[in-house]
């Protein structure tokens, strides 16, 4: 007979309501024990191998849900030396997504890898070796290949939180910047793409060579810029009192900057509201 033991009783109630979820026909004994908590003895109603599968893919659930958030935490700290809770939260949360995200950005961190598949195989691994499992035991002392990857999938966090904080240093010193430069034109018009188009108040399109022009008058070297890039730098060059942003994305990552550099000077709006649809035919 196959036995497991919890010492949380929240964790033994999750594990057995993930179980009754996908396996209505499993039947279980539980009970308090002294010794090591609560006590699940499985009535082997399935053949040995397929109960085992069952029972690890239910541990690696509870495990997600109960233990990997403490656990990612104290890697930030034991690890890493992190004190700053605030700091530790936000490297957590990335992490977390990493592991569990499913957009195109986190499956490429971990490299298209579902880790509870990953954490699944690892209790199987533990399981053959008895029929009498503590599940505390295992995450313990027996986990010690995923925590390895924890502690590489905390690297990786703790890179794009560097990143997110260097940017938005960055997108500070811009605003910074912004706000000390005499306004230039009234409004600026600007329609999301690849590259940015920019067009005047009376609908004319803002050519490249025009666009350099403005920025070689302005020295963009000590706000970190490049003449040779045509999305936000124009923008500082041109300090515009308003602008109107027209797309179907307003988290486009270009997009979040020019609105957190010029904040309340930014407009976003359908691309249906564009005024100057016809020269946009004509270009």
């Amino acid at each position: 007979m196959v036995e497991l033991f919890f010492e949380s009783d929240k964790e033994v109630i999750s594990f057995c309501e993930n179980l009754f979820r996908k396996h209505k026909q499993i039947e279980l004994n539980w009970k308090t024990d002294d010794k090591w908590g609560n006590h699940l003895k499985f009535k082997e109603q399935l053949p040995l191998n397929e109960l085992m599968d069952v029972i690890a893919g239910t541990m690696a659930e509870v495990f997600m849900e109960h233990r990997l958030g403490s656990t990612i935490r104290r890697i930030i700290k034991d690890y890493y030396y992190y004190r700053d809770h605030e700091e530790i939260d936000r490297i957590h949360d990335l992490t977390h997504w990493i592991i569990t995200g499913d957009d195109d950005e986190c499956r490429r961190m971990r490299q298209n890898k579902d880790q509870r598949v990953f954490l699944k195989s690892l209790f199987i691994a533990n399981l053959k070796e008895n029929f009498e499992f503590h599940f505390d035991s295992i995450v313990n002392f027996r986990l010690k290949p995923f925590k390895d990857q924890l502690i590489y999938f905390v690297g990786l966090a703790i890179d794009e939180f560097k990143r997110e904080e260097d940017h938005q240093a960055f997108v500070d010193m811009l605003r910074a910047y912004v706000m000390k430069k005499e306004p230039g034109l009234p409004v600026i018009h600007i329609l999301q793409g690849n590259t940015f188009t920019f067009y005047k108040q009376n609908g004319k399109r803002l050519s490249n060579i025009e666009l350099r022009v403005m920025m070689k008058k302005e020295p963009l070297y000590i706000v970190g810029l490049h003449d040779n890039e045509f999305n936000l730098a124009p923008l500082i060059a041109m300090a515009p009192e308003k602008l109107k942003i027209y797309g179907d994305d307003p988290s486009e990552p270009k997009t979040l900057t020019v609105i957190n550099v010029f904040q309340e000077k930014v407009d976003f709006e359908p691309i249906s509201n564009f005024p100057f649809s016809n020269y946009i035919k004509n270009d």
